[in-house]
């Protein structure tokens, strides 16, 4: 080990996701040199990129939904058809014309209805018990939820595996940055993935403008936060429609992705970054302007005439208005001042060091918003190892952590996607579109501590007598674990209370 153990603790906890379990060696690499070990996942940009043939671009994903949904319509209608012919047949009134012969005849419940009376007790009574197991079975899913948990499955594996995370982590802070909602219809759920995909991982090690034309561009937020019913007033589609401007990306592009509360922007630069973005949609399932669920600039919807944002006049060139104007926001030196804070706040401290911020803010403007050079500023900079391990993981953060200790690649998302849920953090589906919380009152709560006991008991009952927890806290923490934390495992009574209480010690749940 190094001689400053706790430098070891830091790189993987304050920066990673964790050490892995098994024959990783994750706490013994990062010991040797804790400050390299977290740099050589910024010489690895591809690395965060996700890109494998059973996921499919966000195009695809949008004809795949579309398609679901008209069979689901087409199958509703069916049925109220059906049932409506089937009403007209008991009042006596004539009969429907012959249906198709794939499918059932209107009167067949009435028949198998007649046939069960006739049916002897015993069978009458087996059928009954079939009939309510399959009412208890689990729903087949369908192709939005196939979709969702495949994309689900593919993060959390590459969470589980990477060496050292920094980079994971780096897509989970810029994904709950600009965070959309899987819970907004199935189309947020089908793209809540392809959304991270494409518009964050390419740009994690690139320019902070490059990410923001890439996010506010991409079908995903548009449809979250509804710029494809955003009509320019004075629009030829503001016009003949009713429909007129809404105001939710704007507000939040200046709120939330770039300048922040407090930095000086009014209601009149909201409502004008509106108007400039009014005709950013993208492609519906009719495909009139091009393939379904790709990104295009109505004319039609766009408002005519000059606009001005921030005390700037963007004349009126229609798309490149707004390219221009996200350009110019994405320098302001409010931007470099709120991404330089909330960066800070995430990985060192919920008061970050001012020293640090302004650091930060300031490799944000002189290099252009280089996002590489932001985080190689973080990890030279001594305040970030100085700095207590005072940052309680989120429910992600201490779920992929659990998965890499106890050597668990999942086949399936399921426990983790349930343990997110019970925890209060649902996989990409905050409550709204400033993202999950980033602080410890946020996570600390008494109540979403005993939530995590539970399911630390929960995973102890299950794997507790294959492990010894003496052996994993020397792959957690080693000479870093404190006299506490190893007297309350050498007490426990078992194996399973000793992992359990592992998995909640401060070792494991500080980062």
């Amino acid at each position: 080990m190094s001689r400053d153990p706790q430098a070891a603790l830091m790189a993987l906890n304050r920066f990673g996701f964790g050490a892995r379990g098994g024959a990783s060696g994750d706490l013994v690499n990062a010991a040797s040199d804790p400050r390299g070990f977290v740099r050589a996942d910024l010489q690895r940009p591809a690395a965060v990129r996700l890109e494998m043939p059973t996921l499919q671009p966000t195009p695809a994903l949008a004809e795949v939904a579309f398609a679901y949904q008209a069979e689901v319509k087409q199958a509703r209608e069916a049925a109220k058809a059906n049932a409506k012919a089937a009403a007209g047949v008991a009042d006596g009134k004539p009969a429907p014309p012959a249906q198709p012969s794939n499918s059932k005849p209107a009167s067949a419940g009435v028949s198998n209805k007649m046939a069960s009376m006739d049916m002897p007790a015993k069978d009458n009574a087996d059928a009954q018990v079939q009939a309510n197991d399959a009412a208890k079975a689990p729903k087949p899913l369908n192709v939005i939820q196939k979709t969702f948990r495949a994309e689900a499955l593919a993060r959390l594996q590459r969470a589980l595996q990477v060496d050292c995370g920094f980079g994971e982590r780096l897509v989970t802070f810029w994904s709950n940055h600009f965070c959309i909602s899987a819970a907004k219809g199935q189309l947020g759920r089908m793209w809540a993935g392809s959304f991270e995909r494409e518009a964050i991982r390419p740009h994690v090690f690139g320019r902070f403008s490059e990410m923001l034309m890439a996010v506010e561009q991409h079908p995903a937020m548009l449809f979250f936060l509804d710029n494809q019913q955003s009509l320019g007033p004075d629009s030829r589609a503001g016009q003949n429609r009713k429909r007129g401007l809404n105001e939710n990306l704007a507000r939040e592009i200046m709120e939330l992705h770039t300048l922040g509360v407090g930095s000086g922007y009014t209601q009149a630069d909201v409502t004008s970054l509106a108007r400039i973005i009014t005709g950013w949609t993208f492609v519906g399932r009719q495909g009139k302007l091009g393939p379904p669920g790709t990104f295009v600039f109505n004319a039609n919807a766009h408002e005519p005439g000059p606009q001005t944002l921030l005390g700037k006049t963007y004349a009126d060139t229609g798309l490149a208005q707004g390219e221009a104007a996200l350009a110019d926001i994405a320098r302001h030196p409010a931007t470099a001042k709120f991404i330089a804070t909330k960066f800070a706040r995430h990985f060192v401290a919920d008061d970050p060091p001012p020293a640090l911020v302004a650091r930060l803010q300031d490799v944000f403007r002189r290099t252009d918003g280089d996002l590489k050079a932001l985080a190689t500023t973080l990890v030279d900079s001594d305040e970030a190892w100085q700095a207590p391990l005072t940052k309680m993981r989120s429910p992600y953060e201490y779920l992929i952590a659990t998965g890499r200790l106890l050597d668990h690649m999942p086949e399936e998302p399921g426990r983790y996607l349930g343990g997110l849920n019970m925890l209060g953090q649902p996989l990409w589906s905050p409550s709204g579109p400033n993202g999950f919380p980033d602080t410890n009152a946020a996570w600390a709560a008494p109540e979403g501590m005993k939530l995590r006991l539970d399911i630390a008991a929960e995973v102890a009952s299950r794997i507790g007598d294959n492990v010894d927890p003496r052996d994993l806290l020397e792959l957690v923490a080693a000479d870093a674990a404190s006299q506490e934390t190893r007297q309350t495992i050498q007490r426990a009574e078992s194996r399973q209370q000793a992992l359990a209480l592992l998995l909640m010690s401060p070792e494991f749940q500080r980062r």
